[in-house]
């Protein structure tokens, strides 16, 4: 079997052409032969209820690709026997010639195996699948000249998928998962069928073909994104079938455990045909859940058992840190964030509540939906930091990572989700410590500080944290519109990927309001180039100075070779209040004075000045104006009373320190001036900022009024957009608030190759939200840019809940260690400089802090869901979740199989009507 010689050629001059169009359903001809074979290769019969139907899915396969008579010759191969030319010329009473190519043809479209045995091409058949659906679908030429197959190889799975629920015994149907070798090493249960290195060890024969899942998903348009090319590896006499049809590209025993580790790295799980003889197969494929129609039996019709190993996924909760890395790369969703900390009232956290074991099992329990409705976090909630962050930053994970003195992993960790940790860890409003369960016992967990000091490690060369790329796409060119947090964000991640990413600024420095926005006593600009400079180490290349719509259009840059853009162009521009003297002489923008303020050009305020506003912008804005030189007063106005203002409640509290006057309640009605100069603000009392139904609508006491002399006023009120001309001729819709229109998932715009993210599609936002928008533009930009993915299939939905904190116990064991702090500043210090004077926690007030974390959260397995591949193991830095053996089935013969069966669909009956006659009968 394994000799190779090739007497006959395969190559498309041989073969006969075929010319059949496949039109609307009533155009097309009836032909019996192809429903004849396809009952025949699905070893159906004509009225049963298993039969292939005209324009059923087997008949769809077939029809496009054999011609009658191809179709004839096919007839009278036999299944699982090899059979030469010759003796199939004699069956048919067909002239050898024809016959040969016909077979040559049957074989190359994937309608049957072939192999030569001493020196003699042999023909046979298999199922459909496994088998022949597979074939035709490796065959790149036959799918995309005729698409309708990959539906076909759909189809087939919605016709047969339902018949096998509940009946099938576990791990017996025609695939089955194989668990990842590296998450069973040293377990003394381990069995050598369902070891990867058993079944590679066994073969002398290797090739390597695009998964055939992904590439029918692709060719309808809905693929998931994951990797496909060169991901399925075949064994033995499918090998050999492989390379002689030209399906697949031989290759070494060595190079078939590489791509088996590089599936692993990239979350993939294994399964595999599970037909041939007990304990033996002839391929290992590489499979994603949302992708593969292996796990379409367990995703969407919940019927779990015809495709699991004989391990299950099990955590140790006094380990887990709910990192969520688990969570990311399940196949079935069967783990999701939980809680770990006791409650008064027990929790529900039962994912499945009932199985086809027990119940009848028709449309209205499967799960249609799976590819858009993965879930991070059980319905009873998970840890509160997680929960809260925009991005998503698994809090718990990198706070157990530094505990343990490991901050390079806690780095990595951090980095998978943000970009720019050491930009965050000085200016991120710390969402995540807002409901940090420790805060309802005395303070939140300082987990910005905790950040702040991991991320120090990334501004040292010798320590920086540099991602191995996944991919190589470098021959798709994205170009990303502004360096922004959000823009740096999707350029990072498109490079890990591989892209020739391109950023346009177009000022004269990157960062965007990072650079422009937040002065420098918050972040140090030389922190803000550091991690700027990972990305360019990645590949990354920057052009500043570019305004795209004035110096280059985003049409000469599709002339350019750019595959996608993302605009991530920020509020650049400050809002006006619509109140007389907004012109005159001394009034700014609090945008373009932070802006000048930061490039260290001259401001010309000076004198007594005013900030209209209460966000975090206008207390940057005030907080600049005292270290100015030639400002003798700074005097902040805001509507808002002091604790319902937007700014940050620490950032009021500095300003406060450095002298500034804060004055709540208070809205502007005119700017006064003399000869076109400012000379002061008439302001009236705020009552009230928003009425009944929570809308923005302040309520003023007209009669209360007062009038402030000044030199200066700075209005800080919001900020807009200036679009220029990036948009001319391109029909990019905005919304009524000016935003660029996008799909609030995707982030697509109305134009198909432009996707927007950050303050310009949102509304002005945290540097954290926009970091999480250019994640999920990323993800969009790498589906758009490759051929048939659906930009919404199997991606992340970031549906997290929070825990109860209400339903928690009161006796939460904690250590009363005090928050640890960095040094105070003085603010008649601090208001002398520019630079940035707060320190770093030591190490050990790091050690310290990092104990007071609670550890809320845990992940949590579903045992029926989890079908025992192992890809979770392998992303667990804690050694938290382990596989265990829980079953003992090698699967059956195919014509053992049937009985199998039969016997399972009896007790199964059984049990249905044991649960009507007593519906709380233990049965699961």
């Amino acid at each position: 079997m394994n000799n190779k010689s090739e007497p006959t050629n395969f190559n498309q001059s041989t073969r006969f052409n075929f010319a059949l169009t496949w039109a609307d359903v009533n155009d097309r001809p009836y032909r019996q032969e192809i429903v004849d074979l396809a009952n025949k290769i699905g070893r159906t019969k004509a009225g049963s209820s298993r039969e292939a139907i005209p324009f059923g899915p087997e008949y769809y396969a077939l029809a496009p690709i054999l011609d009658d008579y191809q179709a004839k010759i096919a007839m009278h191969l036999a299944f699982r026997e090899k059979l030469s030319a010759e003796t199939v010329a004699a069956a048919a009473g067909e002239p050898l010639e024809l016959v040969t190519a016909a077979l040559i043809h049957i074989a190359w479209a994937g309608v049957a195996f072939v192999n030569t045995v001493a020196g003699v091409d042999l023909y046979w058949q298999d199922i459909f699948v496994p088998g022949h659906l597979e074939m035709i679908n490796n065959n790149k030429e036959l799918v995309a000249k005729h698409p309708e197959v990959a539906e076909a190889f759909y189809y087939f799975g919605g016709k047969k998928g339902p018949m096998a629920v509940g009946i099938m015994p576990i791990g017996s149907g025609p695939m089955r998962v194989l668990p990842i070798e590296r998450a069973i090493d040293g377990n003394s249960k381990k069995v050598t069928y369902e070891e990867v290195s058993h079944h590679l060890d066994q073969a002398s024969v290797f090739s390597v073909s695009d998964c055939s899942c992904r590439t029918s998903r692709e060719a309808m348009g809905e693929g998931c994104g994951h990797l496909k090319e060169e991901m399925c590896i075949q064994l033995g006499h499918a090998a050999e079938y492989y390379i002689k049809t030209g399906r697949g590209r031989e290759i070494t025993r060595a190079e078939a455990f590489d791509i088996i580790k590089k599936a692993e790295d990239n979350g993939l799980m294994h399964s595999i045909p599970n037909l041939d003889t007990p304990g033996h197969t002839h391929a290992i494929c590489n499979c994603c859940g949302c992708g593969c129609y292996a796990m379409r039996l367990a995703n969407e019709y919940l019927n779990n058992d015809i495709v699991r190993s004989n391990y299950k996924s099990v955590v140790d909760e006094s380990k887990c840190v709910a990192c969520g890395e688990c969570v990311d790369v399940c196949p079935t969703n069967a783990i999701r964030l939980g809680q770990k900390l006791c409650s008064k009232t027990a929790l529900d956290e039962t994912i499945t509540k009932v199985t086809p074991r027990n119940t009848e099992w028709l449309e209205d329990k499967w799960n249609r939906d799976y590819r858009t409705n993965r879930k991070n976090a059980l319905d009873s909630g998970t840890a509160p930091c997680i929960t809260k962050c925009p991005a998503h930053i698994p809090v718990q994970g990198y706070i157990k990572l530094a505990a343990q003195g490991r901050y390079t992993e806690a780095l990595e960790l951090i980095k998978k989700h943000n970009p720019l940790p050491a930009v965050c860890g000085r200016i991120c409003p710390r969402l995540c410590e807002e409901d940090c369960t420790r805060g309802d016992i005395d303070e939140a967990v300082a987990v910005d500080d905790i950040k702040k000091y991991i991320a120090e490690k990334d501004l040292e060369m010798a320590s920086r944290f540099m991602p191995a790329k996944r991919h190589d796409y470098s021959d798709k060119k994205i170009a990303i519109i502004g360096s922004g947090p959000s823009g740096l964000t999707c350029a990072y991640d498109l490079a890990i990927d591989g892209y020739d990413v391109t950023v346009f600024e177009k000022e004269r420095r990157l960062g965007g309001m990072l650079t422009l926005g937040i002065p420098s006593y918050r972040l140090e600009k030389d922190v803000l180039a550091a991690e700027i400079e990972v990305i360019r180490e990645l590949g990354v290349k920057f052009e500043t100075g570019v305004e795209i719509g004035r110096d280059l259009s985003l049409q000469a840059l599709r002339n350019q070779g750019f595959k996608a853009f993302y605009v991530a162009i920020g509020a650049q521009a400050g809002r006006t209040l619509g109140i007389d003297g907004e012109t005159a002489k001394g009034v700014f923008s609090g945008v373009e004075f932070l802006r000048r303020t930061n490039l260290a050009e001259q401001t010309n305020v000076r004198g007594k000045v005013v900030v209209i506003g209460g966000g975090n912008v206008a207390i940057d804005v005030a907080r600049s104006t005292v270290r100015l030189e030639g400002v003798v007063q700074t005097d902040l106005y805001c509507l808002e009373a002091r604790d319902q203002m937007p700014a940050h409640p620490e950032e009021v509290a500095e300003a406060l320190s450095e002298e500034i006057g804060i004055h709540n309640g208070w809205g502007p009605t005119r700017i006064i001036t003399e000869s076109g100069k400012v000379t002061g603000v008439e302001f009236k009392r705020c009552l009230a900022t928003v009425d009944a139904a929570g809308r923005f609508n302040p309520q003023f006491e007209e009669a209360d009024r007062m009038i402030v002399a000044c030199d200066d006023v700075i209005l800080s009120v919001g900020q807009t957009y200036v679009y220029g001309d990036l948009f001319a001729g391109e029909a990019v819709e905005l919304t009524s608030r000016n935003t660029v229109a996008v799909d609030p998932v995707t982030l697509q715009s109305s134009r198909a190759d432009i996707f927007c993210g950050g303050d310009v599609a949102s509304g002005p936002k945290l540097a954290i939200d926009a970091i999480a928008a250019g994640k999920e533009a990323a993800v969009s930009i790498h589906r758009f840019v490759q051929k048939g993915q659906s930009l919404v299939f199997g991606r992340d939905n970031h549906t997290y809940t929070m825990l109860d904190k209400d339903n928690l116990d009161a006796r939460i064991d904690y250590d009363g260690t005090e928050r640890q702090r960095i040094a105070h500043v003085d603010g008649q210090l601090s208001k002398t400089t520019f630079k940035d004077l707060r320190g770093v926690l030591t190490e050990a007030q790091i050690q310290k802090e990092t104990a007071r974390c609670l550890s809320c959260g845990a992940s949590k397995v579903d045992e029926y869901l989890c079908v025992g591949c192992g890809a979770c193991t392998l992303k667990c830095k804690f050694e938290a979740i382990t596989l265990e053996r829980v079953y003992d089935q090698m699967g059956y013969d195919i014509d053992d199989l049937p009985k199998a069966i039969l016997k399972k669909a009896v007790g199964r009956k059984a049990k249905i009507m044991l649960n009507k006659v007593n519906p709380f009968a233990e049965t699961r």
